[in-house]
């Protein structure tokens, strides 16, 4: 079973839910979230993991230039 609220589970609307696990699928989750979330959702994957980490995500996944050019600025 899935250990994400609701305010997240929305944007894998594609994914079998109860097989998606933040211990298992953090990349992405979080690559998802920075490409698609909304305020809320984003609140919620800043707790969960450090600026670091995001920032060395954007630069290894291949994201849209958009998304990738505000989270380089963002987390700058």
């Amino acid at each position: 079973m899935n250990n994400l609220p609701n305010s997240v589970l929305k944007y894998f609307w594609g994914d079998n839910l109860k097989d998606l696990n933040w211990d298992k699928h953090k990349e992405y989750i979080a690559k998802t979230i920075l490409e698609k979330g909304d305020n809320e959702a984003v609140r919620w994957l800043l707790k969960k993991v450090d600026k670091k980490y995001l920032k060395n995500l954007v630069k290894e996944k291949n994201m849209d230039s958009k998304s990738k050019n505000f989270w380089n600025i963002y987390l700058s």
